[in-house]
């Protein structure tokens, strides 16, 4: 069994100092401290320290890497034993990096059986854990038959701290790529703060799968 120690030590072979300033830099939070490995070299301990997710979540959460990896190792489990972990991590998420790329495949055809941890996050008083429920609707969820239940998660979202709303943005831009006609319906017609109803557009504006047409209308739907 991996110790925290030995962790440590093979991260700090990795690390790269100019990519730790750089990445601390992204992250915006001074109390996040950073060894300094990048997100690859990360997914290949993952994968090398596999069946090892126990031991790390008995780790000190004092590197942003050990959290990532945490994160990582839950995310690869199967749907039983995710759920049976996945509470334990989503608390420690205290930034956008961590919480965007803690992706969790066995979701995928578990999704009415995830919804109720989705709308557990959504209803929480800390930023990063409503900002993974609407991460993780954007990540399994923009599908037809789930619209109704975006639109409705983000409307009644009560935080409304930064990383909230742009979460809220990304994930109704993902949905007018991929459904036009019901994101502008819901956009016109829909009460989102305006902050996150803008970068909503601009969002969607900056992807290729939107016609041009199609992004000039948006457009003129930005409030002032």
């Amino acid at each position: 069994m991996i110790t925290y120690e030995k962790a440590l030590a093979k991260l700090q072979e990795k690390r790269d100092e100019q990519y730790a300033a750089f990445h601390s830099r992204l992250l915006k939070n001074e109390k996040i401290k950073l060894i300094g490995v990048r997100t690859p070299c990360l997914r290949a301990f993952a994968k090398e320290w596999k069946g090892e997710t126990d031991a790390f979540l008995a780790f000190p959460d004092e590197y942003y890497e050990i959290t990532f990896l945490k994160c990582a190792l839950v995310g690869a489990l199967k749907y039983e034993e995710f759920i049976g972990r996945v509470d334990k991590v989503v608390p420690l998420l205290d930034n956008w990096a961590t919480c965007d790329t803690f992706t969790a495949p066995c979701v995928r055809n578990r999704r009415e059986e995830f919804l109720p941890f989705i709308q557990k996050y959504l209803q929480s008083d800390r930023e990063f854990t409503v900002r993974y429920g609407l991460v993780m609707l954007l990540h399994y969820y923009v599908d037809e038959q789930y619209l109704p239940v975006i639109f409705k998660s983000v409307e009644e979202l009560e935080k409304i701290d930064y990383y909230v709303m742009m979460g809220a943005a990304w994930l109704i831009a993902e949905v007018i790529v991929k459904y036009y006609e019901e994101g502008v319906r819901f956009l016109k017609e829909g009460s989102l703060p305006t902050i996150t109803h803008n970068k909503a557009i601009q969002k969607a504006c900056e992807s290729f799968r939107v016609k041009g047409e199609e992004k000039a209308y948006l457009k003129s739907l930005r409030r002032l």
